[in-house]
């Protein structure tokens, strides 16, 4: 019997690109105790390139892990066109991942903000899932987000934020008692990603709201906005020292709290000289 499409490109994750997309996976999940015995994880996919790769990773992991946990492959409709929405849904069937889509009115509500749309809808979608995921079961929700997206925030966080802060791979829910959000793509870089879907020649949708749809289409959007700045900032600096990215990482590591004049935690900050004092 012929290999079908799904069942090639699934090795392809498990050979070609094992260095840079399995073992990168693997080593997220274990080094940050990312999956527990009996977890139900709703797998929160948006239809983008990092959301369908990490479908399929969360998929081989569990069946190399048989009964450690259970996975729902969950969409959200926050209201994509019909184009979109029919992407979603081939590459799901495509890549063989059983998705429970349902719906939502939230491009709507933020569209018609004026200030902070991207804001909001970011904040609704997120509530958005939680909801579901709960209602569904699960005691943790799984997020797509990769290494390059770790370090961008470090970036943003102190250029724009006047603020040191990372994006922590496992946290608590605020608003949903025992929930989790986890980031099993933590270590996993954004170019081996577009590499393997390159590789598969896949397309995947990019955002999809009114601001954006012209090219939802496309891998390389994003317009002006300060994230690409700073993508573009870290890509110049690592053509000159291909070790600043890693470095920006692995700082998050490696804080020095006794060098720092303040800090907060859990929202109280606190002065160096509380440190003296002791």
């Amino acid at each position: 019997m012929s290999e079908q499409p799904f069942e090639r490109i699934e090795r392809t994750i498990r050979e070609d690109f094992s260095d840079k997309l399995w073992a990168p996976f693997t080593r997220a999940v274990e080094r940050y105790a990312l999956i527990s015995p009996g977890d139900r994880i709703a797998v929160c996919i948006s239809g983008g390139k990092d959301s369908m790769l990490m479908a399929k990773l969360m998929q081989e992991y569990s069946r190399e892990n048989p009964g450690l946990f259970e996975c729902v492959y969950l969409v959200m409709d926050p209201g994509y066109n019909e184009i979109n929405r029919q992407k979603i849904e081939s590459n799901a069937s495509l890549l063989h991942v059983p998705v429970t889509i349902f719906e939502s009115d939230i491009f709507e509500i933020a569209n018609a903000q004026e200030k902070n749309p991207c804001y909001l809808c970011a904040r609704m979608r997120r509530g958005c899932l939680y909801g579901k995921a709960k209602e569904l079961g699960c005691n943790k929700i799984a997020l797509g987000h990769h290494f390059d997206d770790v370090i961008e925030t470090v970036v943003l966080s102190m250029f724009y934020a006047a603020q040191i802060q990372g994006m922590p791979p496992k946290l608590s829910a605020k608003h949903f008692p025992d929930m989790e959000l986890i980031r099993p793509m933590y270590m996993v870089r954004e170019e081996d990603i577009i590499a393997w879907k390159n590789h598969n020649r896949l397309s995947f949708i990019q955002c999809a709201c009114r601001f954006t749809e012209n090219c939802t289409m496309c891998d390389n959007g994003g317009g002006g906005s300060k994230r690409q700045e700073v993508k573009q900032l870290i890509k110049r600096l690592c053509r000159e020292d291909p070790n600043v990215a890693q470095n920006i990482f692995d700082s998050l590591h490696n804080v020095r709290l006794d060098t720092m004049p303040g800090w907060k935690e859990k929202g109280v900050a606190h002065s160096y000289l509380e440190l003296l004092s002791k």
